[in-house]
Order: structure tokens, then C-alpha cells, then sequence
């Protein structure tokens, strides 16, 4: 029996239409309504398990009326599930303004848990995953995301990404220049698909393996990036304290930037006065 006036936050497959669980389905099946990021997506797999919920549209670009509408169904008794196009909601996918807004109204926000890309890809990446970062797609222009990758040079844990066909190889580019060309890498491609495919290496290995055949820049894409070494990440952070440091010096004196930017950081500060004494020589 399904409670009334609850959200269900559903996780639905991100290919193989086989991987939606049991519970999914009966809760897809008993809800008053299913709000999902592209209705004619998800009427296929309604379709596939013949459920005949009704479906309306909630997605990124839906305006505040719509949850609002959504929010008052709930407060009536109503119990929807939310729904995206494939994999978990909210990550990387809409719903984060409709779970904000009911548990606000105080009302109850279940998961049903499910597939999800990321997990999937680090499952059987073959890289660390006691400790992880999830970054989702990096910016699509140039700048930011050159601006992000940078503020990744120093991460050790294990990072995921998602990225779409016309960008991977731009992106696995970037991530070349900022990281070293040799860090190990897991590229999965069209995950739970007919035509998955994997390929582990290192981040030169892989940009090649990607021009060998047009059909491995096709799909959708989850990248497993390895995170830097201790001693790499500590190279990283002291040549972002000198360039902080360098641009403090025309506002003060050398002495105190260094403190202040070693203190910032957590860097040692006798090593970092040094090395800016260095570059001044």
C-alpha cells in the first residue's frame, strides 16, 4: 500500500529496461501521478511493464508554478513519483527545486533506490573507490572549465565525471593538460547498452582510443578518473600558493603574503618562502 501524500523519488534504468526494481514498478504503478524530465522517454518504459500512471512534465526548465502545482497535489493526498530520463533524479538530472520545496511543506520525500551511471562506471572502473568525488559534467566553455579542472590538479580521490559524445574528447584533452597525461583513466561508454563499451588506460592511451573509430566518441559517457599522487597534488598546491602569492606582493610585503597564503593552504611555510626566494633569483 502506498502512503498518500508522498513524494517518491524513483530511480529508473539508465539502459537495460531489465534493471528497474520490483519496487519501482509497483510504486510507478500506484501513484496518482509520475512527473518526469521527458514524458515521451518515460512513456516507453511504461509502455515496456504496462503501466498506465499518468504522466506529466517536470523538468530544469519547468517554472516555479509547476512544483508549486505539484507541491499542492501532495498536500491534497496525492503521492507522485519523480522521475528522469534514465538513472537516479537530482544527480545530474532534474528534481533538487521539487525535494527542496516538499520537505519545506513538510511533507515526506521517499527514495527508491536504483541504477545510476556513476556507480555503475565505478563499480568495475578497477580504481580506488573507498574515497571518491562525483563532478557530473564539467562547464561546456572553454574558460570554466579549464577553471575547474585547475581546482581538481591537487584532488587524490577518485574522480567521476559525465560527458556527452561532441565534447569527450575536448574534455579528455583538458583533463591531459591539467593532470599528468599518465593518469589512469576508465572510460565507459553507453552503459547497460547494446553497444557498451569499456576502455582502461591512461589519459594519453585513451584519447587515442578514441580517434581509432567514430563509434567511440558515440553515446553517452562516464569518465573514472585516478587522483594524483600525494607528492604530484603537493607540486600542485605549492605552484598555485607562488601564483597567490606573487599577486599579494602588490599589495604587500613577500614576508607576510607568504604567511598568509602558507596558512591559507596548510602549506609549510618555510618551504613556500624559499621557493618564492627562488623565483626571485
Amino acid at each position: 500500500m502506498i502512503q498518500g501524500s508522498t513524494l517518491f523519488v524513483v530511480s529508473t534504468p539508465i539502459g537495460n529496461l531489465n534493471d528497474i526494481s520490483l519496487r519501482a514498478i509497483e510504486v510507478l504503478k500506484a501513484v496518482q501521478l509520475i512527473a518526469a524530465e521527458d514524458t515521451r522517454q518515460t512513456q516507453k518504459l511504461l509502455n515496456h511493464y504496462g503501466i498506465k500512471t499518468r504522466l506529466t512534465a517536470f523538468h530544469d526548465f519547468s517554472d516555479h508554478s509547476a512544483a508549486q502545482r505539484l507541491i499542492q497535489r501532495l498536500k491534497n493526498g496525492d503521492s507522485i513519483a519523480l522521475v528522469s530520463d534514465a538513472g537516479t533524479p537530482l544527480i545530474s538530472d532534474p528534481g533538487f527545486g521539487l525535494v527542496v520545496a516538499a520537505r519545506r511543506a513538510g511533507l515526506t520525500v521517499l527514495p527508491i533506490p536504483g541504477p545510476s551511471a556513476f556507480v555503475a562506471a565505478l563499480s568495475v572502473a578497477g580504481l580506488p573507490t573507498d574515497r571518491f568525488s562525483f563532478e557530473g559534467f564539467l562547464p561546456a566553455k572553454p574558460g570554466p572549465r579549464e577553471k575547474s579542472l585547475a581546482a581538481l590538479a591537487t584532488e587524490q580521490r577518485t574522480m567521476v565525471f559525465y560527458e556527452a559524445p561532441h565534447r569527450i574528447t575536448r574534455m579528455l584533452q583538458a583533463c591531459a593538460s591539467h593532470f599528468e597525461s599518465s593518469r589512469q583513466v576508465f572510460v565507459g561508454r553507453e552503459l547497460t547498452k547494446r553497444f557498451e563499451q569499456h576502455y582502461s588506460g591512461t589519459l594519453t592511451s585513451a584519447l587515442s582510443w578514441l580517434a581509432e573509430n567514430n563509434h567511440h566518441t558515440k553515446g553517452e559517457f562516464v569518465v573514472v578518473i585516478a587522483g594524483g599522487h600525494e607528492s604530484a597534488c603537493q607540486e600542485a598546491r605549492m605552484k598555485k600558493a607562488e601564483a597567490q602569492v606573487a599577486e599579494l606582493r602588490q599589495e604587500m610585503s613577500m614576508k607576510k603574503a607568504v604567511a598568509f597564503i602558507s596558512a591559507f593552504l596548510g602549506l609549510s611555510k618555510n618551504e613556500l618562502y624559499r621557493r618564492v626566494l627562488e623565483q626571485d633569483q
